[in-house]
């Protein structure tokens, strides 16, 4: 049986009295005895009452309802031992006969425990819908957090191909157009994918993705696309230590790298930057990517890279993330995501 939680246990416990000192004031209006009597008898037999059938549901099935025949044998059982054992030990403690009240039955005594009966059942009933809906919950959030990573995982799947083969054909144009190049530039990519292989298992294993390692393989990928740019690539980095450890999906920013080198600084004869910030602002954790090429008037038509990061911010911060683009003709592009900032 799984560990019972004491803050659980605390609210079923006082709700039970509640529910006992209202029984004990009802008594007391019919009756006209006294109020300290009647709740001190409706506290031990209420008490007992709850603890039996709450200890005893647990004991039949820990994960939940036992079903209602079961339960309802539970709730008779109950209430048919924790009243004469509620009623003894209130008598013991007021000096009385051990079985005084008992003397009465059937009357007064069938009248208390048919009263019984039906609070427990309630009782009984109401705990455990809550705790049943609690734990549908529960499980309907574990669901759609294994569905979130799914989907981060096929969208991650589909990114490095991209990159892969993109790299793979300008190192087929350098083959024949530079060929020490051409090797400079496989032995990059052995480099690269040998440091994303194990930055990968790495993050499995670690179970998230830092900003440090993000920034740490788009150091890789410029490098690699420096063999082939040359001096018309240029980039900086920064990312300050107090950011480094924030989580992010991986490669979350290189199809936004990817854009930068291919459609601002390739098409422009002497190249240019492409620069890469973190920092916190106003609204989060704010990444920025831009570069000084060529630029344009709208998003490009074959925008794999923005539409996978704006798909994958939507899966990964549902409401809580969004990517302003811009770009003009002559003024290169700019990027800019919102994440939310996760404060230690």
């Amino acid at each position: 049986m799984p560990p019972l939680n004491p803050a659980t246990i605390a609210r079923r416990a006082l709700a039970a009295v509640v529910f006992n000192t209202v029984i004990a004031l009802a008594i007391t209006a019919v009756s006209g005895e006294s109020f300290a009597v009647n709740m001190l008898y409706s506290q031990f037999i209420g008490l007992f009452i709850w603890g039996l059938i709450d200890g005893g549901r647990f004991v039949l099935h820990p994960s939940g309802w036992p079903g209602a025949m079961r339960m309802a044998a539970l709730v008779v059982g109950a209430v048919l031992v924790a009243y004469p054992l509620g009623s003894a030990s209130a008598n013991l403690l007021m000096g009385r006969e051990l079985l005084l009240g008992l003397n009465n039955f059937p009357r007064a005594t069938l009248g208390f425990v048919l009263m019984s009966l039906s609070a427990g059942a309630f009782g009984a009933y109401y705990f455990t819908s809550r705790e049943m809906l609690a734990r549908a919950r529960l499980a309907e959030e574990e669901a759609q957090r294994q569905a979130t990573e799914a989907r981060l995982r096929l969208l991650e799947s589909q990114l490095e191909p991209h990159m892969l083969f993109n790299t793979l054909a300008n190192l087929r144009a350098l083959i024949g157009t530079d060929p020490v190049r051409a090797v400079t530039m496989l032995d990059r990519l052995n480099d690269f994918l040998r440091a994303t292989l194990k930055a990968s298992r790495a993050d499995a294993t670690a179970g998230h993705h830092t900003l440090a390692d993000e920034f740490a393989r788009l150091r890789d990928y410029l490098e690699l696309m420096a063999v082939r740019m040359g001096p018309r690539l240029r980039y900086t980095l920064e990312l300050p230590e107090t950011l480094s450890h924030q989580s992010v999906p991986p490669l979350l920013l290189q199809p936004l790298v990817e854009n930068c080198i291919r459609h601002g600084l390739e098409p422009n004869v002497d190249g240019g930057e492409v620069r890469v910030v973190a920092r916190q602002g106003e609204g989060g954790l704010e990444l920025e990517v831009s570069d000084t090429g060529v630029g344009c008037e709208a998003e490009p038509a074959a925008g794999f890279g923005l539409s996978q990061v704006r798909e994958r911010l939507t899966t990964a911060y549902p409401g809580q993330a969004r990517l302003h683009w811009h770009s003009a003709p002559g003024a290169g592009t700019r990027a800019l995501l919102t994440l939310p900032l996760h404060t230690p």
